[in-house]
């Protein structure tokens, strides 16, 4: 979990290689009124996000082991997020808004333009009790640790 151009689908994509899990973007998820929304530039309000994480969620109870890149920016969309899901852990990825927002300027994302990551950090509710992932190292460093921190 991050803010957009945290490097959530480059991380988590590498660390379901390695787990031989399943990946899940969430972005793929979004309802065409989300992806609209944030396409013109407005950030999502939380009525906007409540039916795409009781989705996400109910696909999550169905999977044995996956990964899921998800921005997940407050502690009430983690909760909504991981109802009812044994063994979930949350992975944050944090970076200064400098580096990350140089980042989301370097790429073309489907939707999501980088004219909304500040609203993405004024919403960011860091997580307590999650493997916390500094961005500005290599991903394979990054699956490293994270594997490291997980049950076996």
């Amino acid at each position: 979990m991050g803010v957009s151009g945290a490097g959530k689908t480059t991380l988590g994509e590498a660390l379901a290689r390695e787990l031989r899990w399943r990946y899940l973007d969430a972005d793929d998820y979004h309802p065409p009124a989300n992806v609209a929304k944030m396409a013109a530039g407005t950030p999502l309000e939380d009525a906007d996000r409540w039916p795409w994480l009781d989705q996400l969620n109910s696909i999550l109870l169905k999977e044995e082991n996956a990964v899921l890149g998800c921005s997940a920016l407050k502690e009430s969309y983690r909760k909504r997020l991981a109802a009812g899901l044994n063994g979930f852990r949350f992975v944050y990825l944090r970076g200064s808004f400098e580096l990350i927002s140089r980042r989301a300027a370097a790429r073309k994302h489907r939707y999501m333009p980088a004219s909304l990551l500040k609203s993405q950090f004024d919403a960011l509710e860091p997580p307590r009790g999650a493997i916390e992932i500094d961005v500005a190292q290599p991903v394979e460093a990054s699956v490293r640790q994270i594997l490291a921190s997980l049950p076996r």
